[in-house]
């Protein structure tokens, strides 16, 4: 008996010894051999790592109170599928109400998560709020609302996730955004998160706010103006830049048809453009103001040369056909300027020969200006070894050459600041950094081009963008557009470039159009120039220049 007890200890005292042995073991790997394996399942389970974005930074006008582009509060709803518990009446609440959304429903085959529509409106919010789905979750996003639409191709916009995808809003997408700051939260069985607890793991970077040169105010009494022009004649296109000549600083970016930011359902390509950059054309006898500078510059003729344009609308020179609107017989270069004669202007293009060239491309035309919107274009200056018999002739009234409107700005400021050289700005900057100037041409020369440009407005073919009580200078630009690989004299582009000056005040507007739907016999003349009349006298009283 007394045996039989010690074997039943010893055999309980084993069992414990082994079970103790386990044991032993047990902590041996999980606190020793898998401690990394356990800890790293608890902190799973009792930590989570987040990112939190800083607000995407602002964008202002120039005056810096006016914002252009700020941050909102959008709503998305979406619905978990395998979670659902009402699938049938769900579905047909989403047939009803969100068809698009239905249809796409049907064919998903992701159970995790479905989003229904993201950036409801305030109707569809309510909708999905009064229907007491259970199914439909409603969730809180970042969005963006831009108080001034019409400065759209400009600020541009961002998608759905709040990333910039057209205009300033892509090009500084970076900078805006910031970057993310990225925290660990400890949370509790349920899910729970302690904020308290907080620990940064990864510091981010704060977004940053941009102010533009634009002057919203003047932008938009620019599109008003823009608009009634489009409206009037029926015109594919309108558009507008005005510039200080002394800095370079971009006060308008005016591109018609253009968008809402707001409203992105039924934009498209063509509208996002800022044709202002985005946009060459050959631009015309606009030109020839580039052309008559080279001459001056270069000593082949002064203004009062008289050149001898052959006294009619239709001449013959060297084999070449010529023709032009309004004829001359012997008349200075100042007037052949005044009155846009092509004739006279051929005799001036074949002096200078190759020299065009290079006076074309010294004032910038064939580079692209670098201000910071997407889709600038360079144009093209058809160079010496590709010119033909006529090429000399052509580039002397606006055509072989294709620029911007930006560009043509550009250009256009050397003439109104003395002859300096000048880079467009679309960011206003705090301490801006002062470029030496470079002189691009001589006191003489911009003098006797100025009293033509000012003669043109008073006596010459701009006479409707003259403006009582100030000095204004400037050129027209009428040219045919290529259809079908030929010039169709019936598809036409306007365009006028202008200095309005008073005292030590002054401003460059170029203004733009082409292919009107009227029938009557139009030109630059009578369709841009008066646009330009029509925004400075607005932009002389905004500026309160008297």
């Amino acid at each position: 008996m007394d045996h039989s007890i010690k074997i039943r200890t010893s055999f309980v005292f084993f069992i414990f010894i082994v079970l103790y042995g386990l044991l032993i073991f047990n902590l041996y790997i999980v606190q020793i051999k898998q401690q990394s394996f356990f800890s790293s399942l608890a902190e799973r389970q009792y930590n989570v790592s987040l990112e939190i974005s800083p607000p995407r930074g602002l964008i202002y006008d120039r005056t810096g109170t006016r914002p252009l582009a700020i941050n909102k509060e959008i709503y998305s709803a979406f619905l978990v599928p395998k979670s659902m518990e009402t699938a049938e009446h769900t579905l047909m609440f989403l047939q009803k109400n969100f068809p698009h959304a239905a249809e796409r429903f049907e064919k998903n085959t992701e159970p995790n998560f479905f989003y229904i529509k993201r950036r409801l409106s305030d109707a569809e919010k309510k909708l999905i709020e009064d229907s007491n789905i259970s199914d439909i979750k409603i969730v809180k996003e970042a969005g963006r609302f831009y108080p001034c639409p019409f400065v759209g191709t400009i600020v541009g916009m961002t998608n759905i996730d709040n990333v910039g995808i057209t205009g300033i809003e892509l090009l500084f997408n970076d900078k805006l955004s910031g970057s993310p700051e990225k925290v660990s939260l400890e949370k509790d069985a349920r899910s729970n998160q302690f904020y308290f607890k907080k620990s940064t793991k990864e510091e981010g970077i704060s977004s940053l706010p941009i102010k533009l040169t634009i002057d919203s105010d003047l932008q938009f009494l620019a599109v008003e103006e823009a608009k009634e022009c489009l409206e009037k004649f029926g015109f594919k296109e309108v558009s507008a830049v005005i510039i200080n000549p002394d800095n370079g600083e971009i006060l308008a970016l005016v591109s018609l048809p253009d968008f809402d930011p707001n409203d992105i359902s039924n934009v498209d390509v063509e509208s996002i453009k800022n044709r202002t950059i985005s946009n060459v054309y050959e631009l015309g006898s606009v030109m020839k103001v580039f052309v008559s500078l080279a001459a001056l510059e270069e000593g082949v003729i002064r203004p009062d040369d008289i050149i001898d344009c052959g006294g009619s609308k239709n001449v013959k020179i060297d084999g070449i056909n010529l023709s032009t609107t309004i004829a001359l017989g012997k008349a200075t270069f100042a007037e052949v300027v005044q009155n846009s004669n092509n004739i006279g202007m051929a005799f001036v293009g074949k002096k200078l020969g190759e020299k065009l060239y290079d006076h074309y491309t010294r004032v910038g035309f064939g580079e692209k200006t670098n201000i910071p919107l997407p889709g600038e274009q360079s144009g093209f200056v058809n160079p010496p070894n590709n010119w033909s018999k006529r090429s000399p002739v052509s580039l002397s009234f606006g055509y072989e050459i294709t620029g911007s409107l930006l560009q043509l700005a550009k250009a256009f400021c050397i003439v109104a600041n003395g002859g300096y050289k000048v880079h467009p700005k679309l960011i206003l900057t705090e301490n801006p950094v002062e470029n030496k100037k470079e002189k691009l041409y001589s006191d003489q020369s911009i003098s006797e081009i100025r009293d033509i440009l000012e003669k043109t407005i008073l006596q010459g073919t701009a006479v409707k963008a003259k403006i009582n009580g100030y000095k204004v200078m400037g050129k027209t630009g009428t040219a045919n557009m290529v259809v079908n690989g030929k010039y169709d004299v019936t598809k036409n582009r306007y365009a006028f470039c202008g200095i309005v000056e008073k005292g030590d005040y002054r401003r460059v507007i170029v203004t733009f159009a082409k292919e009107p739907e009227v029938k009557q016999k139009l030109f630059a003349a009578n369709t841009v120039a008066p646009l330009f009349e029509k925004i400075a006298e607005k932009l002389l009283i905004h500026d309160r220049v008297i």
